[in-house]
């Protein structure tokens, strides 16, 4: 971060330059101070602040620029980075996990590709990068601090924006210098908060040398500017032209976020609530001490902190400006919206309209638009906090564009590296909720059940037996595997299994249209000795649109459809909800953050329902049964799988892994996937769930958290480690 330079007495009464808080630093928490303030890009060095902030456009193009630093530091939805301009320095693969993996960057089966060292899968699986690894977004994250800071306390200055606007902007660079601060929280765990008025650079630099705070007060004061924020903001809703600026819900709705992580057993008394097996230990918060040898992770339980979270959830569901996103039912199937999923009847939602049901939705189309375009920003009563589009067609190394290139198939142009574990194939329903035939069996025995064995044939197609695996149930479908017929609406939304079809809608080439996509080996899409193939014989079709293909003559960017970024959508708040819930004993009053209202929380089973049920039948799946709600333990299982399902790929299952404290037994667990060696003439053997060998699993502690980098532990002696890593080069 460049250090901030001023007190606030100074920024009241003095003119001092751009230009003076540029150079004057010591680098308290800065890799460099030879570049000029960022901001100089927009203002002659000589203009002073009271200028600055006099000026309409200018103090706008000082808010832009404060925001400008949440796209290089992958908000949510983003890929490794690796290359180029954003090099390993801004690598931030959180989207993958046990569910999903990257397979361009390993040094498996004669890559061609350049080394990238540290940043090939298997390295971040097993956690032997270094601490110069992913360290930009520390950089730009405290930078965008301090932009916002500096406007949060000049925008006052503004003589041509009236009194509401000023409140406004000033909200908006609250929430954002907050947001920062959520993001240095979930990946560095407890860091250094900067004085609000700033840091005098006069004093000596050991004075100045701030420690990180703990995780508890890191989260108070990310909360607390929410609610400031929340105040200051006076929209709900924004218009197209602002869509992406924050509202009272991204505030309210951060807050409720990082109450969740705060209650969460790894910030929240970790294993003292017993909810973990053997093997899972307290290490972790008994080894991240600050300089004075005082705990950052609290060491006992607060159960008083999963109310605090869930009452935070409520504060954004009374609002009253969100839902699910649904798309009605169609009757008529088209190429760009297939044949549904119809679900079974379960007597309870099959009988009823959205909210209360899936009779009047297709809840295939519910879930696919929300990632590939077809709703656009606007228009989704779902999406709560986006960066808006996310698909760069200048640079590819990161963001929306990068996973669906990389997860196209080679014969469409596609990298053909992004897939996903047969953990996750098996995580997804069938489509009357029950589990599939064989789930789990090869990993650790599942239930007894065997795996369905047999394919499609021609005939099944034709009389229209699946229509889930065809394109209008006339197109694809033969020859697949029995295992992926009959399953929920979000698998054939997610999954691009064997034999799934690539639509491909506006190549010229209609011969091109429509393709089914086979992973045998020797088949073009399948292994053929390069670095190009899905390592389990699994891919992943989230965030493609049908439309979407690539020229063999244009760059692979150039026919991708614009998507909005999910950073924070409502299925997130609700199943946060029924998981703060769930975790109670006792009841509890909890004000609303503006203080209208007290809300009493407990576990409560209607209430929990209300937070389980709209994912649930958006999703075309029918409720947990009375025994499964009853039970604490099941039900935490439970929204568990949910999460896993509905967030897929979308950045949260990483952190959600580290927040319960379920990593060391899940990301330790043996990689499953297909015999992708195997060719179609052997495709029962390809069939066969074998365990992925070129695919890293396992996690150690020091995997919890991201390293600090070398260079900002020497500059601030009060500035400490996370357990595990070094502080040395």
């Amino acid at each position: 971060m460049y250090k901030l330079v001023f007190k606030q007495i100074m920024i009241m009464k003095t003119k001092l330059s751009i230009f003076l808080m540029s150079v004057v630093c010591s680098g308290v928490f800065l890799h460099s101070c030879t570049d000029s303030l960022d901001s100089d890009r927009y203002f002659d060095d000589r203009k002073t602040l009271e200028s600055v902030f006099s000026d309409k456009t200018q103090s706008e193009q000082w808010l832009a620029y404060a925001y400008s630093f949440l796209k290089k530091c992958n908000v949510e939805v983003g890929t490794k980075g690796g290359t180029g301009k954003y090099n390993s320095n801004m690598w931030n693969p959180f989207c993958f996990d046990d569910a999903m993996y990257y397979g361009d960057r390993d040094k498996f089966y004669g890559s061609k590709i350049e080394d990238d060292g540290p940043t090939d899968y298997n390295s971040f699986r097993e956690g032997t990068y270094n601490e110069s690894i992913g360290q930009q977004s520390w950089e730009d994250c405290y930078k965008g601090i301090f932009q916002a800071s500096v406007f949060i306390h000049n925008i006052y200055r503004n003589k041509e924006m009236t009194q509401t606007e000023i409140e406004d902007y000033r909200g908006q660079a609250r929430f954002v210098r907050a947001y920062y601060y959520w993001l240095l929280l979930r990946k560095y765990g407890p860091i250094p908060i900067v004085p609000d008025e700033g840091i005098d650079y006069m004093q000596p630099y050991d004075q100045i040398a701030t420690p990180r705070s703990t995780y508890e007060e890191v989260a108070n004061f990310i909360a607390s500017e929410m609610v400031k924020a929340a105040q200051e903001i006076k929209y709900t809703k924004r218009d197209e032209g602002n869509i992406s600026r924050p509202t009272k819900g991204a505030c309210l709705a951060t807050r409720a976020i990082v109450y969740m992580y705060a209650a969460s057993p790894l910030a929240n008394g970790q294993l003292s609530n017993g909810q973990h097996p053997a093997g899972v230990t307290n290490d972790v918060a008994k080894q991240m001490l600050n300089y004075d040898k005082t705990p950052l992770l609290s060491l006992q339980y607060d159960e008083s902190k999963w109310a605090r979270a869930a009452a935070a959830c409520k504060d954004v569901m009374n609002l009253g400006v969100y839902d699910l996103y649904h798309a009605a039912f169609l009757n008529a199937p088209s190429d760009d919206a297939p044949a549904t999923i119809v679900p079974p009847d379960d007597g309870n939602f099959s009988n009823k309209n959205w909210p209360d049901g899936w009779k009047d939705i297709d809840p295939y189309l519910s879930y696919r638009n929300l990632f590939n375009g077809v709703v656009n920003a606007v228009n989704n009563p779902e999406l709560i906090f986006s960066r808006v589009s996310n698909i760069d067609r200048e640079d590819s190394e990161y963001g929306i564009g990068s996973l669906v290139v990389h997860e196209m198939p080679s014969s469409m142009g596609g990298w053909n590296t992004h897939g996903l574990t047969q953990k996750m194939v098996d995580t997804y329903y069938m489509k009357d909720g029950t589990d599939v035939p064989g789930k789990d069996s090869e990993m650790n025995g599942g239930d007894g059940s065997e795996r369905v064995h047999g394919w499609t044939r021609l005939q099944d197609i034709t009389q229209k037996k699946y229509p889930e695996l065809s394109v209008n149930a006339t197109k694809g479908g033969v020859n697949v595997s029995l295992q992926y017929v009959g399953r929920e609406p979000r698998f054939y939304a997610s999954v691009a299994f064997n034999g799934s079809v690539w639509e491909r809608l506006d190549d010229p080439v209609a011969g091109n249209r429509n393709k089914q996509i086979f992973y045998y080996r020797g088949d073009g899409d399948g292994y053929l000795n390069t670095f190009s193939y899905l390592r389990t014989g699994i891919g992943c079709k989230k965030w493609y649109n049908p439309y979407e293909y690539i020229a063999s003559s244009e760059n692979r960017y150039t026919r991708l459809r614009e998507k909005a970024e999910t950073a924070i959508r409502y299925a997130d708040i609700l199943l946060l909800y029924a998981e703060a819930l769930n975790e109670l004993d006792g009841s509890y009053q909890v004000a609303s953050w503006d203080g209208a209202t007290t809300y009493t929380i407990s576990r409560d089973l209607d209430e929990m329902r209300k937070g389980l049920q709209p994912v649930r039948i958006r999703a075309g799946l029918p409720d947990f049964t009375p025994t499964e709600y009853a039970d604490k333990n099941i039900l935490r299982t439970k929204i568990k799988r949910e999460r896993m399902i509905e967030f897929l790929g979308e950045g949260k299952r990483y952190f959600d892994l580290r927040r319960w404290m379920d990593a060391p037994i899940e990301e330790a667990k043996k990689v499953y996937g297909l015999n992708v060696l195997q060719t179609r003439a052997n495709r029962d053997e390809f069939q066969r769930i074998v365990p992925t060998y070129n695919l890293s699993a396992t996690f150690s502690d020091r995997m919890y958290f991201w390293p600090i980098s070398h260079s900002e532990l020497k500059r601030n002696r009060k500035l400490t480690q996370n357990p595990g890593w070094t502080y040395n080069d």
